[in-house]
């Protein structure tokens, strides 16, 4: 079973997403896609480390996701990917596509593309259980930077194509959860 827990900052969707896989009664690997840029971001990934039962595996992968799950994914094993928000992030970063709206010129990401589309084919073909975490960013204004505007359009369109993949998909806000597929 493939399924998507969606939420803002602070809603509650990785606690979420833990407690679903605890309760799997699968094996636990943890998929972590942020990198510790700076002393925040280390503190937010301490953070979470701090809170996952000992005996949960872990995994981290910030760019190519889909090779990852392939490599992962088993029929006793629940992998929470923990999140595709950062995962788009080194995305858009690692290739040009960062420069290119910065710069206002025409998007061309061949990384974003072709690991974004990997990851849309190989969904249904994964084994076990895989639970996405991503971030709703589509409900607030839109951005007046170039590079959070193209971040917001690419956030939106990734979360529509890995929900359209997945059998569940869950929207959490203020830490309850409401059930959308």
């Amino acid at each position: 079973m493939k399924e998507l827990i969606l939420g803002g900052a602070r809603s509650g969707k990785s606690l979420l997403a833990e407690k679903r896989a605890a309760e799997s009664g699968l094996r636990v690997l943890y998929l972590a896609t942020a990198e510790a840029r700076d002393g925040e971001m280390a503190r937010r990934i301490a953070h979470h480390r701090e809170r996952r039962p000992a005996e949960w595996a872990c995994a981290e992968e910030t760019l190519h996701l889909a090779a990852k799950l392939h490599e992962l994914a088993a029929p006793d094993t629940c992998v929470l990917v923990d999140c595709l928000t950062l995962w788009l992030s080194n995305l858009l970063f690692a290739g040009q596509a960062a420069r290119q709206a910065e710069a206002g010129e025409a998007i061309n990401c061949p990384l974003f593309n072709a690991e974004t589309a990997t990851l849309i084919e190989l969904l249904p073909q994964l084994p076990g259980r895989i639970i996405f975490v991503s971030n709703e960013v589509g409900w607030g204004i839109v951005p007046m930077h170039p590079i959070s505007r193209l971040f917001a359009d690419e956030q939106g369109r990734l979360n529509q194509r890995v929900a359209a993949a997945c059998e569940h998909v869950t929207l959490v806000a203020a830490g309850l959860p409401l059930s959308l597929k």
